[in-house]
């Protein structure tokens, strides 16, 4: 028999929510109709360009690969169309809604200072995210990644208290 009077705590399960669930499908609609939109509007700006043979210049060249973004529901998957020009010239198509490189949404970014300043250490930080948006879309928040945003915020703030007041 063990001497160890230590219990672990067992971090808590995530319970299987169908609300949230049906709230996440709903998003990735919007946000699917969204980009769409968005999509459309990008390719009718360039529908009066023409090739010689009479094609259009700028046309849709499938998806770019699905990515994950995290939100207040959790991770939502989203598919971002390409356009191709078929005269050579890049035509890249920038998604306001769904922007390259962005993994999370900005209302979630403005959380975590936000915990941080209501006593969450960095260490805690990702278990506090986890309870919040889910353990799968908590993942990539660690105590460095705290940290290092931790560093830029009082960057910002000292650059904040060095500016001029009649700059504004």
């Amino acid at each position: 028999m063990s001497n160890d009077t230590v219990v672990s705590l067992a971090a808590p399960a995530l319970v299987p929510d169908p609300l949230t669930e049906l709230l996440r499908s709903g998003a990735r609609r919007l946000i699917e109709a969204a980009v769409s939109a968005e999509f459309e509007e990008y390719l009718s700006a360039f529908g009066h360009e023409k090739l010689p043979d009479v094609r259009q210049r700028v046309v849709r060249n499938g998806h770019l690969p699905e990515r994950k973004i995290l939100t207040g529901l959790g991770e939502v998957d989203v598919r971002v169309p390409k356009a191709r020009s078929r005269s050579g010239a890049p035509e890249p198509f920038r998604s306001s809604v769904a922007p390259p490189y962005v993994r999370r949404c900005a209302s979630l970014d403005a959380a975590i200072p936000w915990l941080y300043l209501h006593g969450v250490s960095t260490g805690q930080m990702r278990e506090a995210v986890a309870a919040l948006v889910g353990e799968q879309a908590a993942r990539g928040l660690s105590a460095n990644v705290v940290s290092r945003l931790k560093r830029s915020w009082d960057e910002e703030y000292r650059q904040w208290c060095r500016r001029r007041l009649g700059d504004e």
